[in-house]
């Protein structure tokens, strides 16, 4: 299928857009995302960027979000210290007033599963699953070749699933999830560092990391375990950070031979959740 049209990626710390082209982003935009900012500020970057490449109202869009998009097209912010001016934000009706019938929007991590299923890593598999460890822990689901949604939007968020690894309070409000062990603010954290990438950068916290992907790792057996998955790719920041891969892998090891699926880096890296936005908006007009 011929993938072309436009795209944004809103996350917690930058908001990208891009043309694309036969599933290649052609020019890409990016700036930082207020994280305290509401409804009409984040619409206002998204035009912003869209019209320095060119967008003509009514062309194809699709909007890739971190957080909630329920089957109204609301956004919601499961984390608040990500995103604290979003809840319950008409963000579907608002882009179809603003830029016309063909804009959509959906979960980021679930329109970079979607990209990898069709195009990248996820290709040829029939239960797949794409994880992101980045900030906090994201993911999304293609079973049978499907994306798996939820009326309410939660569908794919794994990062809140619970960790034998975890005693801490996240985002979501849940006690020892993934995301309280393995997310960047979680390594930050237990480092006692600003943020993540000092962590990997100055050397001498192993533990944590490994600690990181030990949860991931536990993860995959247990996502294994309730949907007999074929593939897993990983992708964010410290998912493809050097080394991180082999240490989920390492830690796989321990799970019995059925519980271990194929374990892979993702392969559209940080276009897959643009690419999969409008990949969402394609097959949802």
């Amino acid at each position: 299928m011929s993938v072309s049209g436009f795209a944004v990626d809103l996350g917690g710390t930058k908001t990208a857009a891009a043309r694309i082209e036969d599933g290649q982003v052609a020019a890409r935009l990016q700036k930082a995302t207020d994280a305290g900012a509401g409804l009409d500020v984040q619409v206002g970057v998204i035009a912003d960027l869209l019209a320095e490449l060119g967008y003509a109202h009514g062309e194809p869009l699709g909007v890739a979000v971190t957080g909630r998009v329920d089957r109204h097209g609301d956004w919601h912010a499961i984390n608040t210290g990500t995103l604290r001016g979003i809840s319950a934000a008409p963000l579907g009706a608002t882009l179809r007033a603003q830029f016309g019938a063909r804009a959509h929007c959906a979960n980021d991590a679930a329109a970079a599963a979607l990209a990898e299923a069709r195009l990248g890593a996820g290709r040829g598999a029939y239960n797949f699953a794409y994880l992101t460890v980045s900030t906090g822990v994201g993911g999304g689901l293609v079973l049978g070749g499907r994306l798996i949604d939820s009326g309410n939007g939660l569908a794919g968020h794994v990062g809140f699933a619970g960790s034998r690894l975890g005693d801490q309070r996240c985002g979501s409000g849940r006690i020892g999830t993934v995301e309280s062990v393995a997310g960047g603010r979680a390594i930050a954290a237990a480092a006692g560092l600003h943020d993540a990438r000092s962590v990997f950068e100055h050397g001498g916290f192993e533990p944590i990391i490994d600690r990181s992907a030990a949860a991931i790792a536990g993860l995959i057996g247990d996502l294994t375990a309730i949907l007999g998955l074929d593939r897993v790719a990983i992708g964010g920041s410290i998912g493809l950070a050097p080394g991180y891969l082999a240490r989920v892998l390492g830690h796989l090891q321990d799970e019995p031979a059925l519980f271990r699926p194929e374990v892979v880096p993702a392969e559209l890296t940080h276009d897959s959740g643009l690419i999969g936005a409008l990949l969402i908006a394609q097959e949802t007009a």
